[in-house]
């Protein structure tokens, strides 16, 4: 918990169309803001081994994961219990796509949206994931 803030993991997950990146954004069950998959490390689990499940569990993809994070962005979040409010950083692994799964145990409770990086960057609300998503360039990560 570095600086009094709660860590979280994040999976950005990319594809390549017709040679155009596109970034997988989700809506959160709470408001419906894009977000991407992120949640709470597992333990037993690397911190990008806990993105590739949350990945999985709210959006039912699978891909290869890069065991590096992209950078961290942070946000406080206001709708917990009892008027608590907390605040987060959250570490950024890239995952690049590789299929959906049929089934998924957070289906139907999101919408998914398949955007480009400069539409993704728009979408998102906090302005450290969209100065991430914004730099975010694929081949960067596949020439490591």
């Amino acid at each position: 918990m570095p600086n009094g803030r709660v860590c979280q993991v994040a999976a950005l997950v990319y594809r390549v169309k017709k040679n155009l990146p596109e970034i997988l954004l989700i809506t959160s069950r709470g408001t419906g803001r894009w977000v991407v998959p992120k949640g709470w490390p597992q333990i037993g689990k690397t911190f990008a081994q806990s993105a590739e499940r949350e990945a999985y569990e709210e959006a039912g993809v699978r891909g290869d994961i890069a065991p590096f994070s992209i950078g961290t962005y942070t946000y406080e979040k206001h709708d917990m219990g009892d008027g608590e409010c907390g605040d987060f950083v959250v570490d950024v692994f890239p995952m690049r796509f590789s299929h959906q799964e049929k089934n998924w145990p957070e289906r139907g409770e999101r919408r998914l949206d398949w955007v480009s990086i400069e539409e993704s960057a728009q979408r998102v609300e906090e302005p450290g994931l969209k100065a991430i998503i914004a730099s975010f360039d694929p081949g960067i990560v596949t020439s490591r």
